[in-house]
């Protein structure tokens, strides 16, 4: 196993790999990612068996306090100096779910923001998913009002330290 940041040349292997665990109306465009890798490659965790790509996490880090849909489109929204680690997305291959890779990642998401001195984290997630973030200390602070991407209700999580 293997986990580092994302690089340009990981495009394409995320780009389908999003396309595999989201609806089109709620997937990331290779585009966005593009822009995504280039502004915070820093902040995708990618983790790789054998080196295929397994799972993945991603989001910026930003002085907002609340996960706004903007910010999906626009990367260079992203503040290397700001206070909250967002959470995009936490992708795994779906014959390699509820193995424990996200988990892996999302922890390893939860200790970067921490030794980089974030306030915390946050993330949306549908209402089947807020008992497993939960369990990494994420609180739910309810329907989200600034996030309706896709067209789907969102839970907004927040982790604070």
């Amino acid at each position: 196993m293997l986990i580092r940041s994302a690089r340009p040349e990981d495009l394409e292997a995320v780009s389908a790999l999003e396309a595999e665990c989201f609806p089109a109306q709620e997937a990331a465009t290779k585009e966005s990612f593009e822009e995504r890798i280039r502004y915070y490659g820093d902040c995708f965790l990618l983790l790789f068996i054998d080196g295929q790509l397994i799972s993945f996490v991603d989001g910026m880090v930003t002085k907002h306090r609340d996960l706004e849909d903007e910010m999906y489109d626009h990367a260079d929204m992203h503040d290397p100096h700001g206070d909250w680690q967002m959470i995009f997305g936490v992708n795994t291959k779906p014959e390699f779910q509820k193995k424990g890779y996200a988990a892996i990642l999302i922890r390893k998401m939860i200790e970067k923001a921490r030794e980089e001195g974030r306030k915390g984290l946050v993330l949306t997630c549908k209402d089947a998913l807020v008992h497993y973030y939960a369990k990494f200390g994420f609180q739910s602070e309810g329907r989200s009002e600034k996030s309706s991407h896709g067209g789907v209700e969102w839970n907004q999580m927040r982790l604070s330290f």
